[in-house]
């Protein structure tokens, strides 16, 4: 099997690395932080995202570019989607030609607002390219726990060889064509967790929350299918699963900053209480430019966005989303 290298040293990535070891695979790990490369060969952790798991002895962590893609057959990228232009133009010289490059970033780049495998096709033409997605807390999968998720790809060829090297009896994988769905999917179900945070920071209850996903869901479909997405795929694991696992569970980061930021702390706080990035903070922006150019209504977004950005308090954010005036539920209403 050719050999796996991962960009990005974060709770996900580092994830990663341990599940492919855990396969019997050598994984290179690369980090940007030489310390934190050193961290981890040395104390087989990775104190600043994953702590509590131990790290195999076949993860070969480096902060070296070369030495993390030499002879890689697939690369992973699992960086926030801010930093996915820099590192990987950075490394660009060091991927082998005809490396399979695999997004496992669920997020939008902040100035075009492409979605993650647009910019790496960009970076490095020619190179096939394949997305990581779907319902997945990077500590669950680091402990071994059963995890389903989708791989990506226009090319069903590259889809399955991806499928077929990360795969193993607890992290079972899926193909999928839809590139445009699942990206997209997993990208704004973190603007809806978000959502999710603030209506329970309020105390609005569950079914609240409930509401917001459903609605939340509706919106996700509307812009993916403007954008040439299938709707079947917003139903499936990079859809409806990972919206649920995130707007609802403990461990999703982007909920965490909308209960943080509801409950009276500004965003610079609320961001800088983890190391861990929420990417729904940068998404909404994207989101909502695609949405306007799709001729797309996503008041759920607008509304974070509002609260995020713009200053407006939580609670005056949710009541102006409960007045809109009554539509009918169905596809081509505008939320």
């Amino acid at each position: 099997m050719s050999a796996v290298a991962i960009i990005g040293a974060g709770s996900w990535g580092t994830a990663l690395a341990i599940h492919l070891a855990r396969r019997g695979l050598a994984p290179r790990l690369w980090a940007r932080d030489p310390a934190l490369a050193r961290e981890l060969r040395e104390r087989a952790r990775n104190p600043r995202y994953l702590p509590e798991v131990a790290i195999p002895a076949g993860v070969v962590a480096t902060a070296e570019g070369g030495e993390a893609l030499a002879g890689a057959g697939i690369v992973i990228v699992a960086v926030p989607s801010q930093f996915v232009r820099a590192v990987m133009a950075r490394l660009a010289p060091a991927v082998p030609r005809g490396a399979i490059l695999v997004s496992a970033t669920k997020g939008l780049e902040p100035e075009r607002g492409l979605r993650i495998s647009q910019l790496l096709a960009g970076l490095l033409p020619g190179s096939p390219v394949a997305v990581l997605s779907g319902p997945s807390f990077a500590r669950e999968v680091a402990l071994g726990l059963p995890t389903a998720l989708v791989v990506a790809s226009a090319d069903g060829q590259v889809a399955r060889l991806v499928q077929q090297a990360l795969a193993s009896p607890e992290f079972r994988l899926y193909t999928n064509r839809d590139v445009i769905g699942v990206e997209l999917a997993g990208a704004l179900k973190n603007v809806v967790a978000i959502a999710a945070g603030l209506s329970d920071s309020l105390h609005l209850g569950e079914n609240a929350r409930a509401a917001l996903i459903t609605r939340g869901l509706a919106e996700i479909v509307r812009l993916g299918v403007a954008a040439g997405a299938s709707a079947r795929t917003f139903l499936g694991l990079a859809g409806l699963g990972d919206l649920v696992l995130t707007a609802t569970g403990t461990l999703s980061r982007n909920r965490a900053l909308g209960l943080a930021v509801g409950q009276g702390k500004s965003l610079a706080e609320a961001e800088g209480n983890t190391r861990s990035v929420a990417e729904g903070v940068r998404t909404v922006s994207s989101a909502l430019r695609l949405a306007a150019a799709a001729g797309v209504s996503m008041p759920i977004c607008e509304a974070v966005a509002s609260v995020l950005h713009g200053d407006t308090p939580a609670a005056s954010a949710l009541a102006a989303l409960l007045a809109r005036s009554l539509q009918p539920e169905d596809e081509g209403s505008d939320g």
